[in-house]
């Protein structure tokens, strides 16, 4: 007969107030109860701690309630005539899961009371399945109903039927569901050869996932009965966060023919901790085996029974066995691939709502528990498809609001769903700093596409994965897009090929660098045709005569100036005379911010043409294009925005579409006017006399006063014959079939081929292509009067939003047809059509071959 305990009345407090916050995630606030197989916090239980504080943290009160000691593999049990006796755990503020020698937190006999009382949790000597009845039901009334029951988080997966049927965390949720209450199942599943489980970084976020799965689930609680409860899955890996959470069945799995769970031993008297242990080592390791122990054979002479003792020692190799033969889509395949799977339950051990299989659980949406929510209501819109093994992860995160959809469209459009996962970038991540693959990947030898800044590549590990790992740059191209590594690239092509195109269609370079302007004339002393043609120009405006004042009339030579590291068009200006050119560098000399603010804003300038002190150092000088071809009934200055793409170490393509970019206001031939300095708000500034600037630049971000049709598609602009003064008609028959735009896109496909070539083959330091690797460049062009194309610059990660909104698509299209032509080709067997294939708007100019 059992004999009767007196009832025990503890008295009860909620959560200290440093453990709590007013604002909710989302989810209305719950009262919520705690419970698990693995008990207190301790080394067998890393982890409830972290989640009880964060709940807690999130707005809800939680009560606690779990096993005083581990109850694992255990299932839905109770035992039977036992009296169930509660102690009362006071937990530490926080919980350090590294430290598995000094107890954290303290047990005592009687709960405390009155002004003594302090935040407690109840530890039973009963079973998971006790806990979440008593816990229920008994202890906590006090606090009110419960509205949801959480069990875990486990240490350790719960997926598939094999691991489930056992779960005393399963078994808990289970018991709160026959109660009728939700309840959600949460196990972690680790990997001790990626990470370790007890690492406070992985938990952290383990936990804030966990929560944001809870308070989803929580608030879109389907109404219609078809759920009693979910088992999560949370696969402990870096980067978790920003994996898949998945509706997923379970795994109906066996164990193999003729295993067994258990090996014969000499005695039976075991470790039950020591053996757990062994077990949580083993898991996440096909490894482990159940091999029979010495002496395991029948004695062949004993036909009668043998007297042998057991110990549990399951076949885990049959699990993992299982979910690789098994097709993609279950908890197991899930929680392998990396990401969080959600299986919904009835309270039955089977799997329910199968019209949610294959969806993604929505974290970002939350309605309020009060609220009646509908199936449709627990899912997002788009279904999770089944991957094939080889298929390719993508991370796109291009930072520009105008770009980025554009490259997921192109994604979505080229390739079948199935065949990529696009991963999320970071939430802790820094700009301009390298976002790890290895931490978002399920595996480091995963296929993966990369298409984000320059800054944020993950260099290393394309190093050291270049038959799966493709990114969107290359790492060294400063030989092209530096404006002075330019001039080089072009000069020492030159000199050795005297006869390349480069010589006629890149302007001579007068490279310099130039730290102060105190120092101009000493930085001037090698740049002799720059030097000379400054001497000419004085000598005819000395002779005073008007007509030499005008570009063209009187032999007056115009150059450019141009920062070599600038871009946006910022810092370009125009001079004839030396003194107009030490003018412009004391102008800027005077801009430098002072030494003492020279700091992480140093280089952020007011204007819109400042120039950034880190720029002003290499410059290069260049004979100014006059006159340039203007349209028939529009006098305005435009240059031409080529698009190109770089695939691989080497193939060079021209995007037919190209771009005309007009200046702000009508073309003017530049004037002399001695340089003035004029007062503007205070300020001595640099007048430019009768140059207007927004008359000869045609960077729309330097337009002050944009006027309609700033950009407009090349093959529309009105252009049918060549200019009258051309010499290429005089050439061949050829040329005069051709009209002005096919010459002039002729000419852009040959320069372009040429100086990527020059590049590669002369300036190997600073332009290095890779084969796992593509890039999109900004390439553009001025005309002069007589059709004659030069090359002005090449600018990387050009700024597509120059093209504006109306001209979007041509955008799309450019990234639908490179992502073809790269990813395809180097995903081979995902779609697309491969490098191999034609692509209509993409025109091959050049394939270099290095010989690497």
């Amino acid at each position: 007969m059992i004999r009767r305990r007196q009832a025990i009345q503890p008295s009860y407090i909620r959560p200290d107030s440093r453990f709590t916050n007013s604002s909710s995630c989302g989810a209305k606030d719950m009262h919520i109860l705690v419970t698990n197989d693995d008990g207190p916090p301790g080394p067998a239980s890393p982890y409830v701690h972290s989640l009880v504080r964060a709940l807690q943290k999130a707005g809800h009160t939680v009560s606690v309630c779990l096993p005083d000691t581990q109850r694992s593999w255990i299932g839905k049990a109770h035992m039977i005539g036992q009296a169930v006796k509660p102690v009362y755990y006071r937990p530490p503020v926080t919980y350090n899961t590294l430290d598995d020698t000094t107890p954290q937190g303290t047990t005592h006999r009687f709960p405390s009371r009155g002004r003594d009382a302090v935040e407690e949790w109840v530890l039973v000597d009963g079973t998971p399945a006790s806990c979440a009845q008593i816990g229920l039901h008994h202890v906590f009334r006090e606090r009110g109903p419960i509205d949801l029951v959480v069990s875990g988080p486990n240490f350790g997966r719960n997926s598939t039927a094999l691991f489930a049927l056992s779960s005393g965390t399963l078994g808990a949720a289970m018991e709160a569901a026959v109660c009728r209450r939700r309840a959600i199942a949460l196990s972690y599943a680790h990997f001790k050869d990626r990470q370790d489980p007890k690492d406070p970084a992985i938990i952290e976020q383990a936990t804030r996932h966990s929560v944001r799965v809870i308070e989803a689930l929580a608030s879109q609680w389907p109404s219609d009965g078809s759920v009693d409860l979910y088992t999560v899955n949370v696969a402990l890996l870096p980067g978790l966060e920003n994996r898949r959470t998945i509706f997923t069945p379970m795994l109906q799995n066996y164990w193999g023919d003729g295993g067994t769970c258990f090996t014969e031993v000499e005695s039976s008297v075991g470790d039950e901790d020591e053996e757990e242990e062994r077990i949580r080592g083993n898991e996440g390791s096909a490894k482990a085996n159940g091999t029979r122990a010495e002496g395991d054979e029948e004695d062949s002479e004993n036909k009668g029974l043998i007297h042998r003792h057991f110990k549990w020692k399951p076949r885990f190799e049959d699990v993992y066995q299982s979910v690789e033969e098994a097709p993609p889509g279950n908890d197991g395949w899930a929680v392998k691939e990396g990401h969080t799977s959600v299986t919904p339950m009835k309270a039955n051990f089977w799997h329910a709502a199968s019209h949610l299989h294959g969806k993604e659980l929505d974290l970002q949406y939350h309605k309020s528990i009060e609220e009646k929510s509908s199936p449709s209501h627990v899912a997002s819109e788009s279904t999770f498809v089944l991957r094939p093994k080889d298929q390719f992860h993508a991370l796109i995160a291009y930072e520009d609001a105008y770009v980025q959809p554009l490259i997921i469209s192109a994604l979505e459009t080229l390739f079948p769903p199935e065949t990529f996962t696009v991963l999320t970038k970071p939430a802790d991540a820094v700009k301009d700093e390298t976002i790890s693959l290895a931490k978002l990947l399920p595996h480091p030898n995963s296929n993966v596409l990369q298409i984000t800044p320059y800054e944020a590549i993950d260099w290393d590990f394309v190093a050291a994965h270049p038959n799966t790992c493709l990114v969107n740059s290359y790492m060294l191209r400063k030989a092209l897009i530096r404006k002075h590594y330019l001039a080089a690239t072009v000069e020492q092509w030159v000199a050795k090929r005297p006869q390349s195109m480069l010589k006629d269609h890149v302007k001579r370079s007068e490279a310099f660098e130039v730290d102060y302007a105190e120092f101009l004339d000493d930085a001037l002393v090698e740049t002799f045709d720059l030097r000379a043609s400054l001497e000419r120009n004085e000598s005819l405006l000395n002779e005073d005569d008007g007509e030499a004042k005008e570009a063209g009339k009187g032999g007056l030579e115009w150059w450019i100036l141009k920062p070599g590291m600038s871009d946006r068009g910022q810092g370009i200006r125009l001079f004839c005379t030396m003194a107009q050119l030490q003018d412009i560098f004391d102008g800027w000399d005077a801009e430098r911010p002072d030494s003492d603010d020279e700091g992480e804003d140093a280089d952020d300038g007011d204007g819109d043409d400042y120039i950034a002190t880190s720029q002003l150092r290499h410059f290069v000088a260049q004979p100014y294009i006059d006159p340039p071809l203007l349209l028939p009934r529009d006098d305005r200055k435009f240059h031409i925005r080529t698009y190109v793409a770089c695939v691989g170490g080497l193939e060079v393509y021209v995007y037919r579409h190209m771009l005309a970019l007009f200046a702000a206001k009508p073309y003017v031939a530049p004037r002399y006017s001695p340089p003035q300095r004029e007062r503007e708000r205070g300020e001595s500034v640099l007048s430019d006399g009768n140059i207007d600037l927004e008359a000869h630049l045609t960077n729309t971000c330097l337009q002050r006063s944009v006027a309609e049709n700033t950009v407009q598609l090349f093959w529309d602009l009105p252009l049918s014959t060549l200019p009258s003064s051309s010499p290429f008609e005089k050439e061949d028959e050829e040329s005069k079939r051709k009209d002005t735009k096919t010459h002039i896109f002729d000419q852009i496909c040959s320069i372009t081929g040429e100086v990527f070539e020059a590049a590669a083959r002369t300036m190997q330091m600073h332009f290095r292509p890779l084969e796992n690797a593509f890039e999109i460049f900004g390439l553009d062009f001025l005309v002069d009067a007589a059709g004659h194309v030069y090359l002005l610059e090449v600018n990387a990660f050009p700024d597509f939003r120059q093209t504006g909104d109306e001209l979007r698509d041509v955008v799309a299209g450019l990234w639908k047809e490179v992502l073809r032509r790269a990813v395809g080709g180097f995903f081979r067997d995902r779609g697309g059509s491969g490098r191999d294939g034609e692509t209509g708007d993409l025109v091959l100019v050049r394939r270099v071959d290095l010989g690497w």
